[in-house]
């Protein structure tokens, strides 16, 4: 399956994901066991890259990231800070 870059990234809420999760004083560990709870199956190194950009994000993954960090996918996709 081919992965398309986006301005050279693939995703668009890793810059997102990183503000909030801070936000929230998680550590990246901590992210990461909370969304293996949540049912997605994920360690500390793929939140790290999904940060960076080099992870492409599922929908499915969208929809629980934005429940944990308590934001809306929406802001996660939208670009720029708030």
């Amino acid at each position: 399956m081919k992965i398309y870059d986006y301005k050279g990234r693939k995703n668009i809420s890793g810059n997102r994901i990183r503000e909030a999760r801070l936000k929230k004083r998680l550590s990246q560990a901590d992210f990461a066991a909370k969304l293996q709870i949540a049912g997605i199956t994920m360690e500390r190194d793929s939140v790290s890259r999904i940060e960076i950009g080099t992870r492409f994000v599922a929908d499915y993954e969208l929809m629980i990231i934005a429940e944990i960090l308590d934001v809306t996918v929406d802001w996660l996709l939208s670009e720029g800070s708030e």
